[in-house]
């Protein structure tokens, strides 16, 4: 096993909320995963094969160099790296909060299925984390794309896109604002309608922006939020963060369905 191990665990572990938290999920002894961690011990391949499975990863991957590693499975920021209450954007829309009714139902993490602006034709998987913090409901959207836009290429060359943004309900729409916190370029816009069921399946809706391509086209696509979980594998959820063709079988024909544009005068899109 390479030398990496230790700082790809604790990559793996900053998607959790603690190093606690993932000892206990994984039933090992604290003691003995902080020797993981840094380094000065590796693990039995029965230990080895149980903290692959938890984190959704190949035992090879694990072995990687650092940087590969982190290109793989999506680097994330450190609180800092979250929209916090000092944040330009909270800022900004703060008098917003007020007028607001709580999200608190819709915490959790998505899928998210939207037509990609940048490569018309194919349909992009993100993943979504909603939740609250101080008052603020706050959500980090994840994106990558293999640079050859190919859907049936696997590689490392992916551009990664991570945005973060405010949420807020006024009256009957969800409104989330979000800027891309990589390149700090590009700012989106995604409306969407409540669900008035019990359990949170599935959201319409439709996100506005402009695409990332050369000649910088404004856009708006349908989009669909898929319900996850308040806890999921994040490892194993944004491994499946790509493009996708519109007849993949792993989009099923009811997603197709919600995403199909219904284009009406003025540029709008109909939305059932």
């Amino acid at each position: 096993m390479s030398e990496a191990i230790g700082p790809n665990l604790r990559l793996l572990c900053s998607h959790y909320r603690s190093i606690a938290e993932v000892c206990r999920k994984l039933g090992l002894n604290r003691a003995q995963f902080n020797k993981y961690l840094s380094g000065q011990s590796r693990p039995t391949p029965y230990n080895l094969k149980r903290i692959c499975d938890f984190f959704g990863v190949e035992e090879y991957e694990l072995g990687l160099p650092a940087e590969q590693f982190a290109h793989l499975v999506g680097a994330r920021g450190g609180e800092s790296g979250q929209p916090a209450a000092g944040d330009p954007l909270l800022e900004l829309l703060r008098p917003l909060r007020d007028h607001s009714s709580s999200l608190a139902r819709y915490c959790g993490y998505y899928f998210e299925y939207s037509n990609c602006m940048s490569v018309p034709g194919t349909v992009l998987l993100s993943l979504v984390h909603l939740w609250e913090e101080d008052g603020n409901f706050l959500f980090e959207r994840q994106e990558r794309q293999e640079r050859s836009a190919s859907s049936d290429v696997q590689g490392e060359d992916w551009v990664r896109c991570r945005y973060l943004g405010a949420a807020f309900q006024l009256q009957d729409r969800l409104f989330l604002i979000d800027y891309e916190s990589l390149t700090l370029n590009e700012m989106s816009q995604t409306i969407l309608i409540p669900s008035y069921k019990s359990r949170i399946t599935r959201l319409n809706g439709l996100k506005t922006g402009v695409s990332s391509g050369d000649r910088r086209n404004p856009a708006c696509t349908r989009v669909v939020w898929e319900y996850l979980g308040s806890e999921i594998n994040r490892i194993s959820a944004y491994r499946q963060v790509r493009l996708y063709r519109p007849d993949d079988p792993r989009i099923d024909a009811d997603i197709r369905q919600r995403l199909a544009v219904a284009p009406l005068r003025d540029g709008l899109f109909e939305i059932e």
